[in-house]
């Protein structure tokens, strides 16, 4: 399957909910009745559209794989109704709260130090939580100051990082050794990972998660943040400035231009900036 580990996670996630509530289910498991009784049942617990669409791509994608391995002979699922999902505009931090949540982590310690280093990182490469995950040591290079990331598909792409960024990376760099020094029984460490956990192991996307919802409410932000807001972030704030969308598209690493439109979005101020600049009776 050449898709990224965060999306295997959830894909297998999906199928495991299908599988607990096909136990109540009688007669044929894979009809479309019963997979629109689960359509329902998604609706009722409260899940979000992208969400359910999302369960139901795992869904067709299973039974597909079942018809091409000749289980079943054709796919129920395919061209199934889903809801309508909600066009919703990426939550972003604005520059000052960017700033702040830079500088909230601990200076001296080297859990601290590697905290740092992540955000600034993020915030630098706009890259996302499961590519940060996978960074090595050597997937940056001080000297040419890129970094080469593997993203969805295991697609590589080279991607610029800033100053600031590369000087909280060799702080860390510094320090790295204290992470491997503390084993800890169960915990298998990974030299080969460039972000490690307090006992060398290396950190997980989802404790990535934790440490930047933690910085986000030690930083004072009225908007809500994640990874993925820090990613927002780094790409509003480069088409605010006057980036080339498909330049930004690039960055990103998205394949389809339409997928980066939605950062086209602009704060208030830039709209009153370009307002008060452009027309004649302003």
């Amino acid at each position: 399957m050449n898709a990224s580990e965060h999306t295997i996670r959830n894909y297998s996630s999906d199928l495991r909910q299908f599988e607990r509530f096909l136990q109540d289910e009688d007669g044929d498991r894979f009809s479309r009745l019963v997979l629109r009784r689960f359509l329902v049942h998604l609706q009722k617990s409260g899940c979000a559209s992208r969400t359910i669409a999302r369960k139901i791509a795992s869904l067709r994608s299973f039974l597909e794989f079942l018809v091409e391995e000749g289980h079943l002979a054709s796919n129920p699922a395919r061209g199934m109704f889903v809801p309508r999902q909600e066009k919703k505009l990426p939550r972003f931090l604005d520059e000052r709260e960017m700033v702040k949540l830079l500088e909230v982590s601990d200076k001296k310690s080297v859990l601290g130090i590697r905290d740092r280093a992540i955000l600034e990182t993020l915030y630098s490469t706009g890259i996302r939580v499961g590519e940060l995950e996978g960074l090595r040591p050597d997937s940056i290079d001080f000297i040419g100051g890129v970094v080469r990331v593997s993203g969805k598909g295991k697609k590589e792409r080279i991607v610029p990082i800033g100053e600031k960024a590369l000087k909280a990376l060799s702080t860390y760099l510094g320090k790295r050794e204290e992470l491997l020094a503390k084993p800890r029984a169960g915990i298998e460490q990974n030299r080969k990972a460039l972000f490690l956990n307090r006992w060398g192991g290396r950190l997980t996307a989802r404790s990535i998660c934790r440490m930047v919802n933690k910085c986000v409410r030690m930083s004072g932000a009225k908007t809500g943040a994640s990874p993925h807001a820090i990613r927002h972030s780094f790409a509003t704030h480069l088409l605010n400035a006057g980036a080339d969308l498909r330049a930004v598209q690039e960055l990103l690493g998205h394949v389809n231009l339409s997928t980066t439109q939605i950062y086209t979005h602009v704060t208030t101020e830039r709209l009153k900036s370009v307002y008060t600049k452009a027309h004649p009776r302003a």
